[in-house]
């Protein structure tokens, strides 16, 4: 076995002891380059040099820099569309009905990346259901990366970054553009705020939600991490919530208290 080799087992296990996140050996490429870009940003000239500081690391401030860095930050806006409108569709306006009397929606993105999916989720809210005009809406935008949770906040995207989803019309009427970049609008921003939460590991104390999105976060973990985190889900959710999870996750057989609706090519599921 190469050095190199044990070094990434190494990486892998820093990323399951921290967040939980189970990495596949198949992807040690995908841990190569990560750390040559971490290499770079820490100052150092190659990879054995990283390498050489992470095992001398006691104060685990670099480790938690690999952490962030082999988090898969893939998203866009609107990413997969369908769910999106069903949301508009069916979800919102069952919800709208049923919290009727409070006029109160509480809804937690708790894997929110650079934030492009809260951000989809206001703009849904704001085109799509005017029923929820006058609402008081809250949106959690959380992840395990600080860096992610900076970039949400900041909701500042590039040209090549809202090309993907982001339709031109909602474009100009909640952004606004700066030099080479698009600022998000303070209307949208209003809307949401942001924490860091490791989903696998000990969570702040959180409001109940009405819907929660947890799309494409799953895969990366055990089954029995999986049924922890659902079942921790369940706890913040009230009761009749729903529960977006990404195309290829499920939680039948990890999690029998959550009911499967179905609604064309979306499927969600709601608090037995």
């Amino acid at each position: 076995m190469s050095t190199l080799t044990m070094d990434f087992q190494a990486i892998r296990k820093i990323v399951l002891e921290q967040s939980g996140i189970v990495l596949d050996e198949r992807k040690d490429y995908l841990i190569e380059s990560r750390m040559l870009q971490l290499a770079r940003e820490e100052g150092h000239k190659n990879l054995e040099s990283l390498l050489d500081a992470l095992r001398n690391d006691t104060s685990r401030r670099l480790q938690w820099k690999v952490v962030e860095a082999m988090t898969t930050n893939e998203t866009s806006f609107f990413r997969d569309l369908h769910p999106f409108e069903t949301l508009a569709t069916h979800i919102l306006p069952e919800l709208a009905e049923v919290r009727k009397n409070s006029r109160r929606l509480r809804i937690w993105c708790a894997a929110c990346s650079s934030g492009q999916e809260p951000y989809s989720i206001a703009m849904t809210i704001k085109e799509k259901v005017p029923v929820l005009n006058g609402w008081k809406i809250s949106i959690l935008a959380s992840d395990i990366s600080t860096e992610m949770i900076e970039k949400s906040r900041a909701g500042r995207y590039s040209q090549l970054e809202v090309n993907r989803g982001l339709p031109a019309a909602m474009l100009v009427k909640y952004f606004k553009k700066e030099g080479s970049t698009w600022q998000v609008c303070d209307e949208l921003k209003s809307m949401i705020s942001y924490r860091q939460v490791n989903l696998n590991g000990a969570w702040p104390v959180l409001d109940q939600f009405d819907l929660i999105f947890l799309r494409n976060v799953l895969i990366y973990f055990s089954v029995d991490d999986k049924k922890k985190i659902l079942e921790k889900m369940r706890r913040v959710m009230r009761p009749d919530a729903f529960i977006f999870l990404g195309g290829t996750e499920t939680a039948f057989s990890v999690d029998d208290n959550l009911e499967l609706c179905q609604y064309g090519r979306t499927v969600c599921y709601k608090r037995k």
